[in-house]
């Protein structure tokens, strides 16, 4: 079996358990929550209108952006509480909608029947009107149930274990058999839960006029086979699993995933247990470890100068350094354990020969031409503080500003799509992709030093310090720069590129 495939499929159980408790919980609150609201709008023509914008409204707000407003109110928790929650939420618009479909379908001659044999209106709604309304309702929880398995995979960029961590990992470090296996996972999971949700939709539909027949005995056992082989898969899954000893974070790019990889690795080595938390994003992150919820992940410290901070001038790195220190100690009570030893910059990449044919070696010799470019940028970097400086301090702007995965950036770069991108500047295809990173003379681009940056529970840890300690002050620029290589361009996996840098780091 290929070792790529074979690592991929190790991490299955773990990722399945995680996709599985997500979409279970998040089916089951929808199904709790809308019913009832879709009684209420059936029954209430006052209520109704109001009741079907309110979930509507939900549903039209981009997944991502649920998934940031829930943790922004749940105080920068992550993990399974704003994924559950978010999920919720977009599972609710086809439970309620068909349970008000279904319960204003029902005939009204029957309805009137019910009243005439002296029914009230409750023994009418869960006698008569619910049970004739069954199957509606089924098939809005089976589109429900699909919706939630696909939406679940976006999880991972708060924090929350699922097939998503194939996907983003994979789509991030060019590795296609991570991103297959995430794919025919979360559709054989959506297959199959539809299927067992479909079989009991059938045998409501079918409950009064076929109970007697073959046909319908054969698939009644083969729901409740499903059924019981369900309950004992999510028993299993459900069994609470030890606690790791630590929580390692990592943001959605390649070489976030290769240092937390690394990190894990090392504790790992010394007979601790690792959770690793990938593809979040800065704030999300930062957040996380506040809350102790993360213990420990690689910062920039131009990111915490500009995003967490707040600052939009750039005194230097010994300075931004010294006083990002100081300011998350005193604010957020976490610590910087140590640099790493690597700079990853921001900076203006393009291809050599359209640079020399512009002329530019330096941002300066974008202004007379920047607008006619297109320049792209990762998913961050246009609303940065630090773009808005540079574009105060040279007084450009660029025709086009296109926000690309960082997986596509260079692709696009490479390709002739883009003019320009805001590249990292330890990102293993600017050599690879004959790339030229123009300069900054007037120095706007803040100075990003690799850091680890640990939770105050983690910091008081001996052997945590210990071990993570070990790392400061081993990774340089070119050793950063060829680990990235390893994945992005050479095609290797995480665990290479990890394995790259503890051969390093050891041999100091």
């Amino acid at each position: 079996m290929d070792t790529n495939l074979q690592e991929q499929l190790l991490l299955l159980p773990t990722y399945f358990q995680g996709h599985l408790v997500l979409t279970l919980a998040a089916l089951g609150l929808g199904i709790a929550i809308s019913i009832p609201i879709g009684i209420w709008a059936a029954q209430s023509s006052y209520a109704k209108q109001p009741l079907l914008t309110i979930v509507g409204i939900i549903q039209t707000i981009p997944s991502i952006a649920i998934l940031a407003l829930v943790v922004a109110l749940l105080g920068g928790q992550i993990g399974l509480a704003p994924a559950i929650i978010a999920l919720t939420l977009y599972s609710m618009l086809p439970i309620v909608r068909n349970t008000v479909t279904g319960l204003e379908s029902v005939a009204a001659d029957v309805v009137e029947a019910a009243r005439g044999i002296g029914m009230s209106p409750m023994q009418i709604l869960i006698s008569v009107k619910l049970p004739l309304a069954m199957p509606v309702i089924i098939a809005g929880i089976r589109t429900a149930a699909v919706w939630t398995v696909g939406l679940a995979t976006l999880s991972t960029l708060v924090g929350a274990t699922s097939f998503g961590n194939y996907i983003f990992t994979g789509l991030q470090t060019r590795n296609l058999v991570a991103v297959t296996v995430g794919s025919i996972a979360a559709a054989l999971m959506a297959i199959g839960l539809d299927l067992f949700i479909g079989g009991i939709q059938w045998l409501v539909e079918n409950a009064a006029v076929k109970k007697t027949t073959k046909q319908y005995a054969r698939i009644r056992l083969s729901v409740i086979t499903a059924a019981a082989v369900a309950a004992l898969v999510t028993a299993i899954t459900l069994w609470p699993a030890p606690q790791a000893d630590y929580v390692v974070g990592g943001k959605g790019f390649t070489e976030q995933y290769i240092l937390a990889g690394l990190i894990a690795a090392e504790l790992e080595a010394e007979g601790f247990t690792v959770d690793q938390r990938l593809g979040m994003g800065s704030e999300v992150i930062y957040e996380a470890t506040a809350n102790n919820t993360v213990d420990v992940y690689v910062e920039y410290t131009g990111t915490v100068w500009a995003n967490i901070m707040a600052n939009n001038d750039n005194p230097g790195s010994a300075k931004v350094l010294s006083e990002m220190t100081r300011y998350v100690k005193q604010t957020d009570q976490l610590v910087n354990m140590g640099t790493l030893g690597f700079k990853n910059l921001y900076a203006f990449a393009m291809a050599r020969q359209r640079a020399e044919e512009f002329g530019v070696s330096s941002i300066e010799d974008l202004i007379p031409i920047a607008n006619r470019l297109r320049a792209a940028g990762d998913l961050e970097f246009f609303g940065r503080p630090e773009w808005a400086t540079v574009r105060d301090s040279y007084e450009i702007d660029f025709a086009e500003k296109l926000t690309f995965d960082t997986a596509l950036m260079y692709n696009a770069l490479r390709d002739g799509q883009v003019d320009l991108a805001s590249a990292y500047s330890t990102d293993g295809r600017i050599a690879a992709f004959d790339l030229i990173l123009l300069e900054d003379p007037r120095h706007a681009m803040l100075p990003y030093d690799g850091f680890l940056l640990a939770s105050e529970d983690a910091a008081k840890d001996s052997q945590f310090v210990a071990v993570v300690g070990k790392l400061v002050n081993k990774i340089t620029d070119n050793a950063m720069q060829q680990a990235n290589k390893i994945v992005d361009v050479d095609g290797g996996t995480i665990s290479d590129a990890v394995a790259y840098l503890q051969e390093i780091i050891h041999s100091y």
